[in-house]
């Protein structure tokens, strides 16, 4: 696959207003600060981290545009980085890679004190949020991500993993960061697909959990693909505040954070069966909500017209509506693996109303058999 550049823009900025968006978790509750600039603020670094030394882990493209502002601010806040950059794409979500960062931890005799970094995109968030999760047995961990898509939804909750080749995100641990800048600056150079993906998680929360930000997102979407600042805040902020709000209440996904995987399991499907990398997570994601509005309907919970809106959204933030073409048999394999199955159940988050997620193993076969083979035609 071929992935296009970064967007021109902006090295650095200077740090303007910020909005703080609290994960309350008792004695583990972190904030989430965003605003532009908030990634080079030595003054604000320097209030939530203590002075030491940090394993700083980014991509090769992240890093080329945001290491050295980034690790200038953390040394003014008297943080040395240790630098690990990592390759870029889901392909490289795996164990040799992460290798790689456990490597550079021991040759610089990183301790139980040394917190782990993460600058970048959901990969780099959840390759450094594993390797912090298990290194020497758990270490602090902050996140500052750095695309739409992980500022509105991977970099927040815990949730941290790589790939098998069999099953994306089969293999990890939760463990909450304990700080994450969101900063909306870095977002001026986030290529163009890459800014379509991340509306795909906004949109998402719109869909599971709140009407009146659905109805916002419509008339807004040409807003948000023009990167208008007041627009990306706000959808930023008000993502975030689902994600904190579904987190505080059920950290570890034994009920309601399910909900937040709508679309993921026919998603997750679709960036397994055609190879890591080849779809971006949130296009895969706008594909498999699609495929999960269409269940819905065969099953009495949708209208024909809320699935051409769950169509027109995803076409207006220019992200797939199409699957692409797997034979179901394929699909059934693929989705068999999904974190969510019971007792060979494959169990699905639904949509019972617009606004209305659930997550359920309890629905006629032929539905899924139905949409599964609408999905190997049209793809």
């Amino acid at each position: 696959m071929i992935v296009a550049p970064p967007r021109p823009g902006p090295r650095t900025a200077a740090a303007g207003p910020t909005e703080t968006v609290e994960v309350a978790l008792a004695d583990r509750s972190y904030p989430i600060i965003i605003g532009r600039g908030v990634s080079t603020d030595s003054a604000l670094i320097g209030t939530h981290m203590k002075p030491g030394r940090a394993a700083l882990v980014t991509s090769e493209v992240v890093g080329a545009l945001y290491l050295a502002p980034v690790c200038a601010a953390l040394a003014a806040a008297g943080i040395e980085a240790v630098p690990v950059v990592l390759p870029d794409g889901e392909q490289h979500k795996n164990w040799q890679i992460l290798n790689t960062v456990f490597d550079h931890l021991i040759a610089h005799r990183c301790d139980r004190r040394t917190p782990v970094i993460a600058l970048g995109g959901g990969v780099i968030g959840d390759m450094a949020g594993f390797a912090a999760a298990t290194w020497q047995r758990g270490v602090p961990f902050v996140q500052i991500p750095t695309t739409l898509l992980a500022q509105v939804d991977s970099s927040v909750g815990g949730k941290t993993a790589i790939n098998h080749p069999q099953g994306k995100n089969m293999i990890g641990a939760f463990h909450q960061p304990g700080l994450v800048l969101a900063d909306t600056a870095l977002l001026d150079t986030l290529p163009d697909r890459e800014l379509s993906a991340g509306l795909a998680e906004v949109i998402k929360y719109g869909l599971i959990r709140d009407t009146v930000f659905l109805d916002w997102l419509e008339p807004n979407l040409p807003k948000l693909l023009a990167r208008d600042p007041a627009a990306l805040a706000h959808a930023v902020r008000r993502s975030c505040e689902h994600k904190a709000e579904v987190v505080a209440a059920d950290e570890r996904e034994a009920g309601l954070r399910e909900t937040l995987n709508l679309g993921h399991t026919f998603g997750h499907a679709i960036e397994t069966g055609v190879g890591y990398g080849q779809w971006l997570h949130g296009e895969a994601v706008a594909a498999g909500t699609v495929l999960a509005a269409e269940m819905s309907a065969r099953l009495g919970w949708l209208s024909e017209s809320d699935v051409g809106r769950v169509r027109r959204l995803f076409s207006l933030a220019q992200l797939p509506v199409e699957a692409p073409a797997m034979p179901a048999a394929r699909w059934l394999d693929l989705m068999g693996h999904d974190k969510k199955v019971r007792s060979g159940r494959i169990r699905l988050v639904l949509l019972q109303g617009l606004g209305n997620a659930v997550t359920t193993g309890d629905y006629d076969p032929a539905a899924l058999e139905a949409t599964l083979a609408g999905a190997a035609a049209h793809g």
